[in-house]
């Protein structure tokens, strides 16, 4: 859901010191793109409420989903 994220990505991986981990990238990924998280939270806001009521659709909150896609993307480093 971020827009080019491989980029984005080795930015923040280049700004971190030390071994990178889940929790620092995250971190990092924050304080260097503040609006790409403000847009993250905005498409999952608008998409859920965008659901029909009584219709479920399990949707990770943005926190978990930028945390597993930093997960996928440090293993495969």
């Amino acid at each position: 859901m971020i827009i080019e994220q491989e980029e984005k990505f080795n930015h923040v991986l280049s700004k971190i010191e030390g071994t990178p981990n889940e929790q620092n990238f995250f971190n990092k990924f924050l304080e260097l793109y503040p609006e790409a998280w403000k847009q993250h939270k905005i498409t999952f806001s608008k998409f859920n409420r965008s659901k029909q009521f009584g219709k479920t659709i399990p949707l990770p909150k943005p926190e978990i989903s930028l945390r597993k896609e930093i997960r996928v993307w440090l293993k495969k480093q």
